[in-house]
């Protein structure tokens, strides 16, 4: 049964994740653009996103495609299915990150987009990720419609069309949209100033999507790059594309013995980052998220609400408020986080998971735009981040945070702990009170002097995630206690 998470439907390849299967998600798609744009009767949520602009006389779509195995064949695939539902198709010439393919939909007053990726999942994984008009994920009201359009198809075939005629007649387009991407980025960034700063870079492209864009883009704006993994790699060197301080050890390494100024890296489709400071000291995302709140307003005198998801750490909202701004908490998953940047009225949307974008690009996560936020307040500075962490934590005080798995033996086991934890809730924590529990999406308890315990379980497999902060090390450490007590049943 083919279902959409947080970010598109998601399966292992050639068992669920099968051409037949991606084929009939696409003609399901293909149904609702038609719905929605056929002959150029825009809707009224497509009319807002074409900001006064006429829609194409064809309804439009982008197809990209991440370095997966069969990622290419299958996005190929695609643009033939919507071919044969009359239904154009604008795909790239090659392998690019999600937050392109975001940007183009934007960019070509397309109606959607189609990005074939299974981000950070291991090699074996592939996705299929439909973004609406605006560059963002879609919403459940839309998701859900597709899949019940998918249920109805039931096993019947689809057509393609052939895919030397969809060429020849046009309803498939090859485009290379990194040079307009590229043009949007510089225009979100002070370019003089990272010129000027003559920084010496390490990147670890995670044999993802990134190994086109990354580097490149930070060689166009002056900075000396030494790049690890840009080959294409389906099993991604075997190990997750997760960008995290456990899976960049070689880019610390090179970092070391390079004596780099900073290390950059993105996930297997670039909309998640990581980031490595002087003398390879890894900087946290929480932290790197206020940080670009910091360097925003201070730095380039924007201003706006900061939006963030619930686990997320509320250093960002100390930063925020001792600049007068406001913070918006909204449940885990990007699409409620882009769903605010969409307004127009926040300046940064982010998530500890590695997510971030900002005012005046697109409503999804951009792992590249991260990471050169990061460069631009490293050459504005002339200084290590650590240490404008460092005068933030003397400023607005320290934030120590942590995110654990905890795993259970059976599923039932996690629908026994999540009541146990809505009827008996603990009003005791690490020796402080419990002030305020928040259930928007798992268990927060939030204690008296601003520390708390997060707890949220997956929606995949018996287990707990487990996250916590607090102003002290200390007292982190004794959350993370009290938190596995409580999952175990002794609190």
């Amino acid at each position: 049964m083919i279902r959409f998470g947080t970010a598109g439907w998601r399966a292992t390849i050639a068992d669920e994740f099968t051409f037949q299967n991606v084929r009939k998600v696409a003609h399901a798609i293909g149904a609702y653009v038609k719905e929605n744009a056929e002959y150029g009767v825009a809707s009224e949520e497509y009319r807002h996103c074409l900001e006064g602009k006429q829609p194409p006389p064809v309804p439009t779509v982008v197809v990209g495609y991440d370095t997966r195995f069969l990622s290419d064949e299958f996005a190929h695939e695609i643009a033939q299915v919507f071919a044969s539902d009359g239904i154009k198709t604008l795909i790239s010439e090659a392998d690019l990150p999600t937050p392109v393919v975001a940007w183009a939909i934007r960019a070509r007053g397309a109606i959607g987009g189609v990005m074939l990726t299974a981000s950070h999942n291991p090699g074996q994984y592939n996705g299929f990720k439909w973004m609406p008009c605006w560059g963002g994920a879609a919403v459940p009201a839309i998701t859900d419609d597709l899949e019940r359009r998918i249920e109805l198809l039931g096993q019947h075939s689809v057509k393609i069309m052939p895919l030397d005629r969809s060429l020849r007649e046009s309803w498939i387009s090859e485009v290379d949209f990194k040079p307009g991407y590229f043009k949007h980025l510089c225009s979100l960034l002070d370019v003089k100033a990272i010129r000027k700063a003559k920084l010496r870079v390490g990147v670890d492209a995670m044999h993802g999507s990134a190994r086109r864009y990354l580097r490149p883009l930070l060689e166009s704006l002056g900075v000396e790059v030494v790049a690890l993994h840009e080959d294409r790699d389906v099993l991604f060197g075997g190990v997750q594309p997760e960008p995290s301080e456990e899976r960049l050890k070689e880019l610390a390494a090179l970092m070391v013995k390079r004596k780099l100024d900073l290390g950059l890296a993105c996930d297997g489709d670039a909309d998640r980052f990581g980031v490595l400071d002087a003398g390879a000291n890894w900087i946290a995302c929480n932290e790197v998220l206020a940080l670009a709140v910091e360097h925003l307003v201070v730095h380039r005198g924007l201003r706006g609400k900061i939006a963030r998801s619930v686990m997320t750490s509320h250093f960002v909202d100390a930063v925020a408020k001792s600049h007068g701004l406001d913070t918006r908490e909204t449940p885990v998953g990007f699409k409620y986080i882009g769903e605010l940047l969409r307004t127009g009225q926040y300046l940064l949307g982010g998530e500890e998971s590695g997510g971030l974008s900002i005012m005046g690009h697109v409503p999804d996560k951009d792992g590249l735009l991260a990471c050169l936020l990061m460069v631009e307040l490293a050459a504005v500075e002339g200084k290590p981040l650590a240490s404008v962490r460092d005068r933030l934590f003397k400023k607005v005080g320290a934030f120590h945070n942590v995110r654990l798995n905890y795993h259970l033996d059976r599923m039932r086991d996690l629908v026994a702990l999540q009541e146990r934890l809505r009827v008996k809730p603990p009003l005791d924590l690490a020796g402080g009170s419990v002030w305020r529990i928040d259930e928007s999406d798992g268990f927060k308890f939030i204690l008296r002097d601003g520390s708390w315990l997060g707890l949220r379980p997956s929606g995949t497999e018996p287990a707990f995630r487990v996250y916590a902060e607090a102003h002290t090390d200390k007292h982190l450490d004794a959350l993370v206690v009290a938190g596995k007590k409580l999952l175990q049943g002794k609190l």
